[in-house]
């Protein structure tokens, strides 16, 4: 076990090494949240607009309330919709992708034509208008981002399948009878997993940037303390470029949601290096 750990470190360049130890960073302010900080993220524990300190470190908000508590909580949001997200879109995708990939005829023509309408609608309108129309909760968003992200697992999965199905091992399961369900289970799916894997986080970055958007839009749950809520809150202050409160109320979430979205690219950049060697 550790020598398969030592060569997928060492696998990894520099940047893919930066970005394992800001998803670690970013995993640590998950547990502090959970279990040291409990409910500081929405209660105040100082005075409104403190400078950073060592009672508060990234000082508080125009409430009293601790920044620092803020951003580890919004770390608990960003992971948690980004990786609900790649998980429903990847599942979804590549179960359509294996489904057109595998019957073709009217199957596939339905698919990759879904698949064109939804890839030629621009996202970001259509993402406000149905986190509008249903409502203002983290669930809502994940399922309106997922929604709008199961495209490009199930183009990958359907270009992966079309060629697999012609191999002579497929042919030969086949001649003993394997269905549908056996093929997708024993071949498909382990065939199609590093692939997807790679695209899943990609759609973690997406939808970490999505979820932040629509709450700076107003459109995510207000009680959920995301950054883009903090950025919401911060930003919609009077006059806060005219003081020093910016310092630290929009640059922390800020801050936060760069590294969270650097640090994925830069693994997803590695993963797929790795994955196209071993293909």
């Amino acid at each position: 076990m550790k020598q398969i750990l030592k060569r997928f470190w060492t696998s990894f360049s520099g940047y893919g090494k930066f970005g394992m130890g800001a998803i670690l960073f970013m995993v640590c302010l998950c547990f502090i949240s959970f279990f040291f900080l409990e409910n500081l993220h929405k209660i105040p524990s100082g005075n409104a607009l403190e400078a950073p300190s060592l009672d508060h470190w990234l000082g508080t908000d125009d409430l009293g309330i601790d920044i620092f508590a803020q951003i580890c909580h919004g770390a608990v949001i960003s992971m948690l919709v980004g990786f609900s997200t790649a998980l429903l879109a990847g599942i979804g995708g590549s179960s359509l992708g294996i489904l057109a990939g595998y019957y073709g005829k009217w199957i596939d023509k339905l698919i990759t034509g879904l698949c064109d309408v939804m890839m030629s609608i621009p996202q970001l309108p259509l993402m406000i208008v149905l986190g509008a129309f249903f409502g203002a909760s983290l669930t809502n968003i994940v399922l309106v981002i997922a929604l709008l992200s199961w495209v490009g697992p199930a183009r990958t999965a359907r270009s992966k399948v079309l060629a697999m199905r012609h191999e002579n091992f497929i042919a030969a399961a086949k001649s003993y009878g394997a269905g549908f369900r056996h093929l997708a289970v024993k071949h498909f799916i382990p065939g199609l997993l590093p692939i997807i894997s790679v695209g899943m986080i990609r759609i973690v970055s997406h939808a970490v940037v999505a979820e932040a958007g629509l709450s700076f839009l107003g459109l995510g749950d207000p009680l959920s303390k995301s950054w883009g809520i903090i950025l919401n809150r911060s930003i919609n202050f009077p006059g806060i470029y005219f003081t020093d409160f910016w310092k630290w109320w929009i640059m922390s979430p800020l801050a936060a949601l760069l590294i969270l979205v650097v640090a994925v690219a830069f693994i997803s950049r590695d993963l797929e290096k790795i994955v196209n060697t071993k293909i």
